[in-house]
């Protein structure tokens, strides 16, 4: 299975996103958009990260009505990115309606389902969003993660921490994408952290890293240097 990093690019408009990119115009890197940029720049920015030749996890994480959300994977499959994602909140009936589209008209189009944020500790999912205090948060992940498998997604979201437990549930074959990847252990809002190699060593398939490498003094190098830790003896 392909191994990457992805690169987050949270920023505020096109032209901050595509200054940035000059910084690998000799790379055809994976890189992450999310709601920031694309609610600001729409479609067009997607175009012309595409036109540079890199893969795209457009991260708008899903989450509506069946019918509303069959009609967004329609209009996403248009703008040929790589990866999509949903929540896995928004049930098994949504998640198996978009599958299904996407499985139609373009199969190779990895679809995600997004488990719990990284932001989230076990504390706020017992007492903010009042799921079951008989289980842990790794529980709730596996669980969420087979209710996207029943549905035919190719993988989930989620902290590398948890990966070791979805591989052996759900298979080496079923894709885990983790963010919450630092070089060391910070204070930001991330909470469930993990180094590259440790990433690599707990089985993830594409880790997600932001600030690491857009707000580093040199970012291809940064990158480079992130990629050697996930990837190891795979490059």
């Amino acid at each position: 299975m392909a191994k990457d990093v992805i690169i987050a690019l949270d920023f505020p408009s096109s032209k901050v996103t595509l200054d940035f990119l000059k910084n690998f115009k000799n790379e055809k890197v994976y890189v992450k958009v999310g709601m920031e940029l694309f609610y600001r720049e729409g479609p067009s920015i997607i175009k012309e990260i595409k036109r540079l030749g890199h893969k795209i996890f457009l991260d708008l994480k899903i989450h509506d009505i069946p019918n509303t959300c069959k009609g967004a994977t329609n209009s996403l499959i248009l703008l040929d990115v790589d990866m999509i994602n949903f929540h896995i909140a928004g049930g098994k009936k949504m998640l198996t309606e978009a599958s299904e589209v996407v499985n139609s008209k373009k199969p190779e189009l990895i679809t995600l389902g997004v488990t719990m944020l990284t932001s989230t500790v076990e504390e706020v999912m017992h007492n903010e969003l009042k799921i079951d205090r008989e289980k842990s948060l790794e529980d709730v992940v596996l669980d969420y993660a087979k209710l996207a498998k029943e549905a035919k997604l190719s993988g989930i979201v989620c902290s590398a921490l948890e990966v070791p437990k979805i591989k052996e549930n759900l298979g080496a074959n079923f894709i885990t994408v983790t963010p919450g990847i630092r070089k060391v252990k910070g204070t930001d809002d991330q909470k469930r952290v993990v180094t590259p190699s440790k990433a690599r060593e707990l089985g993830s398939d594409y880790i997600v890293v932001g600030r690491p490498i857009t707000k580093a003094e040199d970012p291809l190098k940064e990158y480079k240097e992130i990629r050697r830790d996930f990837l190891g003896g795979e490059q």
